[in-house]
């Protein structure tokens, strides 16, 4: 355990040093253009990026022993970080305030792949899990990973704004080569034993490449655990909504200063919810305590903006960040259970590909559903009418719809997988434990 908080606190800073540089950059960026397009730009590239690249990065993780990969993760992030101070001391500020030239977005991207490098950690830490928690208490530990990520999501914000309104881009990326240094340097002194490199037992001797394919078998052969990786790509297909929509509904109902304090407030749910966890665990059937979690959340999130309220508003973030911690500790406790140690960089990061391709496409499709047809309805249309007697009308109901409905979408779709044959199946694979049929690559 002495290692393995270690491990939690060096991952903490890090990512709390590559998340600020992200918000900052988005900050920067807007303040220097003025342009949504180009912050959207860049949201969208790291989503995408980070669906696309979480194959490779999974590979990575099973073929290297884990600390070299975190090691050398910090590396690449120093060395692309100084890349984009190099670029932005030497270009004049004109140039990086064309939203049309290259050299911003070269700068962008500089910035970006330093971020980008350091995602290799999320799916590391979760084999860590494995590695050196006995198995009864992963759950415990689990739930510690969740509330650094937590307690990383309040600082970023706060610190990134700092920073940019102190000394723009330039203090922001000496900030993080200075604390990516100091992890890296933290890092050599961690010891834990960690054995070399290997075959899952079974597996077939293969190049070290990203092997799709085997990984894709090693989930087919647990019962159930597509259902899983699928299910969590449709919650993030809905959560999408919320990415897309929700700063502009809570700022349609107070300022944007009230909004960002609101913010900080409710995400201290996500640090109170890994706590909890940590002290009580998931029960004897994490799948069950997953499908909980999100019926309540979806629940929450159907009626959190019923009325214009700003408590109701408030409670309704305060139960969806509580509940977050839950279904994602428990994905990987299950995940840690039924798939091989040699095999688990592979399929999270085949898992983080899926679920994470989902949140863009919703992102990008639902803000002009939204503004061309749901806020229509709640204005001037069929909507407004209909409902708007006790539901309000005006724009920020619209929006308002567009989450009671997603909500309720959620509801359904998590009743039904309580009542399918593969939420059956998935909770009898954990409870019999690594299944042989797991540890065999057919290929």
């Amino acid at each position: 355990m002495r290692a393995f908080r270690h491990l939690l606190a060096n991952n903490l800073v890090a990512n709390i040093t590559n998340f600020t540089v992200w918000f900052a950059l988005t900050f920067w960026v807007f303040l220097e253009t003025r342009s949504v397009f180009a912050t959207g730009m860049i949201a969208g590239l790291y989503l995408v990026l980070t669906a696309g690249l979480g194959f490779w990065l999974g590979s990575l993780v099973d073929h290297h022993r884990k600390k070299i990969i975190m090691l050398g993760s910090s590396l690449v992030s120093f060395a692309f970080y100084g890349l984009a101070l190099a670029i932005r001391q030497s270009l004049p500020e004109s140039a990086l305030a064309d939203v049309s030239g290259a050299p911003l977005w070269l700068f962008v991207g500089l910035a970006m792949a330093g971020v980008i490098a350091g995602n290799v950690r999320s799916i590391a830490l979760p084999t860590l899990v494995t590695l050196l928690i006995p198995e009864d208490r992963r759950d415990r530990a689990n739930g510690l990973v969740g509330m650094v990520t937590g307690i990383g999501f309040l600082t970023t914000s706060a610190v990134s704004g700092f920073l940019v309104a102190w000394g723009g881009m330039l203090y922001t990326l000496a900030f993080a080569m200075g604390l990516t240094a100091l992890v890296f340097l933290h890092l050599l002194f961690v010891r834990f034993d960690e054995p070399r490199p290997g075959l899952a037992p079974g597996e077939a001797e293969t190049p070290r490449r990203v092997d799709i394919a085997g990984t894709v078998r090693v989930i087919a052969a647990v019962p159930g655990l597509f259902a899983l990786i699928l299910f969590a790509c449709f919650n993030n297909f809905l959560g999408g909504v919320f990415m897309a929509l929700m700063d502009a509904y809570g700022l349609s109902l107070m300022e944007v200063q009230a909004w960002g304090l609101l913010w900080a407030l409710v995400s201290c749910a996500f640090i109170l919810s890994g706590i909890v966890i940590a002290r009580t665990g998931l029960g004897p059937n994490p799948v069950r305590t997953l499908l909980l979690a999100n019926l309540i959340a979806w629940t929450a999130a159907a009626v959190f903006t019923v009325q214009s309220s700003i408590p109701l508003l408030a409670a309704g973030c305060i139960v969806w960040m509580f509940l977050g911690p839950w279904a994602e500790a428990a994905e990987h406790t299950t995940l840690q259970k039924v798939v091989p140690f040699e095999r688990q960089g592979r399929v999270f990061g085949f898992a983080q590909s899926v679920e994470q391709a989902a949140s863009p496409l919703t992102a990008f499709l639902i803000a002009p559903l939204t503004q061309f047809v749901f806020i229509p309805f709640m204005t001037t249309g069929a909507g407004a009418d209909a409902i708007g007697d006790w539901f309000g009308r005006g724009p920020e109901r619209g929006i308002a719809l567009v989450f009671c409905l997603a909500g309720l979408f959620g509801v359904v779709v998590t009743i039904l997988a309580f009542n399918s044959k593969y939420y059956r199946q998935l909770s009898a694979a954990y409870a019999r434990g690594l299944s042989p049929d797991a540890a065999v690559d057919p290929g």
